[in-house]
């Protein structure tokens, strides 16, 4: 028999539950292909733009960098090569993140299931919306219906009409107009990127996600899962990685209610390539004069330019937002998205 529960509720158990896929340990890394993994760049990235945050900052003797979502904790080590060795020495760095810490973690990382209470710095969290569970929502000849679904086989059916949070969040962010139109109810991600807001004295907060806005929600929804390397039926057994694209301008208005003073909201191929990377091949003439390093060039080129492919990563959306110091200024030109 059938055990019918929400996809939240379905997710929740999936993902986070006692043996759920994060729980248990899995590596997204093992499973799919992420900016950190993609390239040295990004990290390389962040470095300055986690430079120009102490700036703004004004050098503090201790400086906080976190990770939430953080994997396998590399991001964080990363970072901290590429940035100059006075800075990296008042780094304190967190990784925020629910399955066990792999062996080797540097002892200065600092491993933690939940957010720390107070942030000044830099908060980073890449690919973690998109795992946070919510309900989904479909369009029928009755109306809207929450729909349920049986975690075994991912079969789904139609719930009861959603009420309160999730009503209105719908009416405000995605209303649904024909039969068949689902939404991916995010005020969950909204809660969470509240969270990190609220915990940030000074500072900056970069979510990085597969987004979409209001004028480009799509019809049919996102869900997806993930497994070796391969998109597979978003079953929610706990087999497989369930995620869902994020709503990044809602999460947008929820960050500014929760103390945000300055927000950009764009995409991943605008932010990296205000931070200088460009993904241009090297020049030709450096094949004549330095074969090896033009090889270790053209291979440098190659992985960033998949970091800002506008039809893979570059595609993704980022939510800067800061509390009590200015936007980064090397992202001060860069383009809204709406």
């Amino acid at each position: 028999m059938a055990a019918w529960v929400t996809w939240r509720t379905a997710m929740e158990r999936a993902l986070y539950g006692p043996d759920g896929f994060y729980r248990r340990g899995e590596r997204p890394g093992e499973h799919f292909r992420t900016s950190v993994h993609a390239s040295p760049g990004f990290a390389a990235a962040l470095a300055r733009l986690l430079t120009e945050v102490d700036a703004d900052l004004g050098r503090p003797p201790r400086l906080d960098l976190v990770d939430v979502g953080a994997g396998g904790g590399g991001l964080l080590a990363a970072i901290t090569a590429n940035v100059p060795p006075d800075l990296a020495g008042r780094l304190a760095l967190t990784a925020v993140e629910v399955a066990p810490p792999p062996a080797g973690i540097p002892d200065r990382i600092r491993w933690r299931d939940t957010l720390p209470g107070e942030i000044t710095g830099l908060v980073i969290a890449n690919e973690w919306l998109d795992n946070v569970p919510l309900d989904v929502v479909e369009q029928t000849p009755d109306g809207p219906r929450t729909v349920l679904v049986d975690p075994a086989t991912g079969t789904e059916r139609p719930g009861p009409p959603p009420t309160g949070e999730d009503a209105d969040w719908l009416e405000r962010w995605w209303p649904l107009r024909e039969p068949g139109d689902r939404a991916e109810v995010g005020h969950p991600r909204c809660d969470a990127w509240a969270a990190v807001l609220r915990r940030l004295r000074r500072g900056v907060a970069v979510a990085m996600d597969y987004s979409h806005s209001r004028a480009t929600r799509p019809v049919y929804g996102t869900l997806t899962g993930y497994r070796d390397g391969a998109t597979v039926p978003a079953v929610p057994d706990g087999s497989c990685d369930v995620t869902a694209h994020v709503a990044l301008d809602a999460c947008t208005r929820a960050g500014e209610q929760a103390g945000a003073t300055a927000s950009l909201f764009t995409t991943q191929r605008a932010a990296l390539r205000a931070l200088g990377l460009t993904g241009e091949r090297p020049p030709a003439a450096l094949a004549g004069r330095d074969p090896r390093g033009y090889v270790a060039a053209l291979c440098a080129a190659g992985a960033d330019a998949e970091l800002i492919d506008p039809a893979g990563l570059g595609g993704f959306g980022w939510l800067v937002q800061a509390v009590d110091v200015p936007l980064p200024a090397s992202l001060a030109g860069v383009q809204i998205s709406t």
